[in-house]
């Protein structure tokens, strides 16, 4: 699988960390409640299929939305977290 960095372009799956589904960006307000809090930390979905996740590029420290197809792996597209919250 290849991802595009935004800084230093298209590079292996390797040189990324998986951190999740891009939904872990929308944290609970602090005010939210502990029941928030518990369901942000430990409820996940696993789709199969397109979904949008945060990796992060182990050389340059970049973390990136990427859009990608978790069936057949098919990278669609990737931003900076920063520009791509959801």
């Amino acid at each position: 699988m290849r991802i595009t960095c935004p800084h230093c372009g298209e590079r292996d799956r390797r040189e990324f960390t998986y951190q999740g589904a891009s939904e872990i960006m929308a944290r609970p307000d602090a005010d939210a409640g502990v029941s928030a809090f518990a369901d942000y930390l430990h409820l996940r979905d696993n789709p199969a299929g397109d979904t949008r996740d945060m990796w992060y590029h182990d050389p340059c420290g970049a973390w990136i939305v990427v859009d990608r197809n978790t069936v057949t792996h098919a990278v669609t597209g990737s931003t900076l977290a920063r520009e791509g919250r959801t």
